[in-house]
């Protein structure tokens, strides 16, 4: 067993004038060793598109999952969705990635872009095989991962952006290799990269698509974990052991909240040294004690954080904020979104007697949902999470 993992990130642009997207991603995790990624692209836009796209990701994801063959799933296909009465296809174009183990992918291929795949922050040309499956040429490839693999998929609206506007012929396959080579870094994360893809497809489109747009990215990394600390416990004598716990465990620790902070300072023999800058004037400052990666307020700064999570499963638009931002709430957006694979939360069920204060927006309650809303983001992101109650 390996200790690389998957990194996924995927998000999509309507063309314009559409309430749909044509395009539509599917994804299976059969626990951490076998995961199998779907993007299907629907024939034409809107409603029809949308419906051809979902059932037929969501039908090979599952077949595939189930370990069944892909002529299976292709003549599944054909025999299930409706076809075409102008163009007489039956069903969507799509992309397959199977992941085993972290360490071998199969990627198959009908009708869309070719998946671009970046190895050492270069294009690598992986080989294929080709399959005629009644009828349809069908591209397959199998391949051993290394860390920091890169596989990019798109639907062909990324290969048409620009067409008539900015570019005479669309945004060709090597023009986009060109800028993800360009723009590599390897701290990104599969989300920024797909991200960073798909504003650049817009652009090309002058903020008007001509055609529904996905990127997908997955990226085979080293697993990081990341701790985070909140709240004292609500019996005072398990104080020494949820402490122990915490620092025990590998990877950075975070600290939130002023009487936690004081807690863990107390526990590691370290004084509290509070930064007075207010970088952001709706967010407390910081603090620094020596043993701790990070130290920040609690609720006020962690509902900023929520905030950041619901947001970045979503459109992502406040990426630019906290990715950049030195106050306590950006600064754990980063270590949690970007850096950390596996997060642990120690969280104190103690009321703090500071927040009974009716005329505060703060109580225990807020607390607990702040957590388990943030857990629930963090999941769909794709981090492994685990919360111990104190």
């Amino acid at each position: 067993m390996n200790n690389l993992c998957t990194d996924i990130g995927f998000c999509s642009i309507n063309k314009n004038g559409e309430q749909l997207c044509g395009d539509h991603i599917e994804l299976i995790e059969q626990n951490e060793n076998y995961i199998v990624f779907v993007l299907a692209d629907g024939l034409g836009s809107g409603v029809k598109a949308c419906i051809l796209s979902t059932l037929t990701s969501k039908i090979i994801s599952t077949m595939m999952a189930n370990k069944m063959t892909i002529e299976e799933c292709v003549s599944t296909i054909a025999s299930t969705l409706p076809v075409c009465e102008k163009r007489g296809v039956a069903y969507s174009t799509f992309t397959i990635i199977r992941i085993t183990d972290n360490s071998e992918a199969e990627i198959i291929q009908y009708d869309n872009p070719m998946v671009i795949m970046l190895r050492d922050g270069q294009n690598y040309e992986y080989p294929s095989t080709i399959m005629e499956i009644g009828g349809k040429t069908i591209y397959r490839s199998k391949l051993s991962l290394q860390q920091n693999d890169v596989f990019v998929t798109l639907s062909d609206g990324a290969i048409y952006a620009g067409v008539g506007k900015t570019l005479n012929f669309g945004w060709q396959r090597d023009s986009i290799i060109d800028f993800l080579v360009g723009n590599y870094d390897s701290n990104m994360s599969a989300k920024v990269i797909s991200q960073l893809l798909l504003d650049q497809c817009n652009t090309l489109y002058g903020g008007e698509p001509g055609d529904d747009t996905t990127v997908g990215a997955i990226k085979i990394r080293q697993r990081v974990p990341m701790n985070l600390l909140m709240g004292p416990p609500s019996n005072p004598a398990d104080l020494k052991k949820m402490l122990t716990l915490f620092f025990a465990k590998e990877g950075k620790h975070i600290v939130c909240g002023g009487t936690t902070s004081t807690l863990a300072a107390e526990f590691l023999g370290k004084p509290v040294i509070p930064c007075l800058d207010y970088i952001d004037p709706q967010i407390p400052p910081i603090a620094k004690i020596e043993g701790i990666d990070l130290v920040t307020e609690g609720v006020i700064t962690m509902t900023q954080v929520m905030k950041y999570a619901e947001n970045y499963i979503a459109d992502n638009n406040t990426y630019t904020e906290w990715f950049t931002k030195k106050d306590g709430a950006s600064q754990i957006a980063r270590l949690l979104f970007e850096e950390a694979t596996d997060i642990n939360f120690y969280v104190g069920r103690a009321i703090n007697p500071a927040h009974q204060n009716p005329n505060l927006p703060i109580n225990f309650s807020i607390k607990m949902r702040i957590i388990d809303e943030l857990s629930e983001s963090l999941k769909k992101m794709g981090k492994h999470i685990n919360v111990c109650y104190f």
